[in-house]
């Protein structure tokens, strides 16, 4: 089957701040879309709130809308959301189908670790290889429309591949959402990808983030700052 027709699960997560090694996780979201592009069948929504056992930013609360009181009074323990999570998304890897996450890079890092400091078992330890395939729609735009002018953020993509910019954006499952509809309209615009099975996209973004991210980081140092950028995806 093609992944395009394979069914879709988006992830998403919120999180106490953006540092992938130290930051905790607060929300997360799956939504599955059984028939991959064609969203004819209605998604399949799960969500979760954590404690994340540690004060969370104002900075990051001003972004999701969660506090530390937020997080006490209402959220579960994060080792039971955080396992729920990762065997949602290995059992789905297992089928070979496809995990989608705008940034995946981010948000797949950030439990990877969150798992490793709670002695949960990573993706590689739970699958035996590393988490794929991975479709991520930022690593794609940037290959497949590189000299477009604007920010590449999900809020500025959106409309640019016709998708409506919710008034709820950073809520985690509406960010999902959102990016399984960018997703799907990429796939349209660009057939060479839709024609790819699962582990040839996957090793196209493999290639097209490191591409990026060393010519980026030629740029930055160009313009005299000291800059690392991760060529490794989908953990950076």
């Amino acid at each position: 089957m093609n992944w395009t027709e394979a069914p879709w699960l988006g992830f998403d997560t919120e999180t106490t701040g953006v540092d992938v090694a130290r930051d905790r996780l607060v929300t997360a979201a799956l939504v599955l879309r059984p028939g991959g592009m064609d969203a004819s069948a209605p998604d399949r929504e799960r969500t979760w709130l954590a404690d994340p056992g540690v004060e969370i930013p104002s900075a990051a609360t001003e972004v999701h809308g969660i506090s530390t009181e937020r997080a006490r009074e209402e959220g579960r323990p994060v080792v039971d959301v955080l396992d729920e999570v990762a065997t949602t998304l290995v059992d789905h890897w297992r089928q070979g189908n496809p995990v989608v996450a705008f940034n995946a890079s981010y948000d797949i890092s950030l439990v990877n670790n969150e798992l490793r400091r709670h002695g949960l078992g990573s993706f590689e330890e739970r699958l035996g290889t590393g988490p794929a395939p991975v479709v991520d729609p930022l690593v794609l735009d940037r290959a497949l429309d590189r000299y477009r002018r604007g920010k590449k953020t999900l809020a500025a993509m959106a409309p640019v591949y016709g998708v409506e910019l919710s008034e709820d954006a950073h809520t985690a499952e509406v960010d999902v959402a959102m990016t399984l509809d960018v997703l799907a309209a990429m796939a349209r615009r660009f057939p060479r990808i839709a024609a790819m099975d699962g582990a040839e996209l996957h090793a196209f973004e493999v290639d097209a983030h490191r591409t990026w991210a060393v010519d980026f980081e030629k740029w930055l140092r160009s313009k005299g700052r000291d800059a690392h950028i991760s060529p490794h995806w989908p953990q950076g």
